[in-house]
């Protein structure tokens, strides 16, 4: 059975998640917009990741005898300075939310729960992962600048990502 204080933190935090799942689908009908449809796939299967993230931890609240509570989920940043703009934005996301899987991460320690110690460390290593990709985009949009050629470029390759090899890479594992 969950504490109060632990099943308090996890059901903020499954909001937490489904906010970035909002977010990333406000991003992906940013790039829509501007017919970046690689930079929008990306997005979209961002979006699926976050939410199934979302969904991992409600069925673990539920396996462990707790209650969900969900809460309203505030609207996202519809409009973005540019493509490049996003992809940090969406860095610094993913970065806020490592520090709260951080934080949920201690709590657990700290009420020695260690059922969700374990599965907050597959959340601890999956922030490695989504912070690694979303630092190399950045980079790579940092090299590229104002250069069309190279934005499309970009568009192309994020593209190519499907949700398999995220699955294969553990990524998208829910």
């Amino acid at each position: 059975m969950l504490t109060d204080r632990i099943q308090d933190a996890i059901n903020r935090q499954i909001n937490n998640e489904l906010y970035s799942a909002h977010l990333y689908l406000s991003m992906s009908a940013y790039f829509e917009a501007l017919d970046l449809n690689g930079f929008a796939h990306w997005m979209r299967l961002q979006f699926e990741e976050e939410t199934a993230h979302a969904m991992k931890l409600f069925d673990y609240v539920n396996d462990r005898d707790g209650r969900v509570v969900l809460h309203a989920i505030d609207q996202p940043p519809i409009e973005f300075e540019s493509p490049h703009s996003v992809m940090r934005s969406a860095l610094e996301h993913e970065r806020l939310i490592t520090s709260m899987i951080n934080d949920l991460y201690a709590l657990a320690v700290a009420e020695r729960d260690y059922p969700s110690h374990v599965l907050l460390e597959w959340f601890v290593s999956e922030q490695v992962e989504e912070e690694k990709a979303l630092n190399e985009i950045v980079a790579h949009m940092d090299l590229i600048g104002n250069d069309g050629t190279g934005l499309l470029i970009m568009d192309q390759r994020l593209g190519d990502r499907t949700a398999d090899a995220d699955a294969e890479a553990g990524e998208g594992e829910a």
